[in-house]
């Protein structure tokens, strides 16, 4: 079993910033890309950022020099530090991550979300 949880969401004024953080738990023998999807009320769900396991990262470009992910491999944790928020960034954020476990090879795994709400 493997769960992925997100934490850090929740409501910040324009301009302001939150730092997301997901954490993966379970029989994980290791962790290749980790990822980080959004989705907004109406819309579709769109990529954010990802950083594969040596650190290298790529971003949607609107979330370019705003937006910073980075992980921690000893603790199975990605984070996604947002500064500079706008109220179009309100959205349900999502942890996504590329796991190996033993004797079942490489699945995609989905946390449940983190509501971000910019508003003043």
């Amino acid at each position: 079993q493997v769960q992925l949880v997100e934490s850090g969401g929740g409501l910040v004024q324009p301009g302001g910033s939150l730092r997301l953080s997901c954490v993966a738990s379970g029989s994980i023998l290791s962790i290749n890309d980790m990822r980080w999807h959004r989705q907004a009320p109406g819309k579709q769900r769109e990529f954010v950022a990802a950083i594969t396991s040596v650190g290298r990262t790529n971003y949607k470009d609107s979330m370019k020099g705003r937006f910073t992910i980075s992980r921690d491999n000893a603790k199975n944790t990605v984070y996604l530090q947002m500064n500079s928020l706008k109220p179009e960034d309100t959205a349900v954020y999502y942890c996504n991550a590329q796991i190996r476990r033993a004797l079942r090879g490489t699945s995609d795994y989905w946390g449940q979300g983190t509501q971000v709400t910019v508003s003043s």
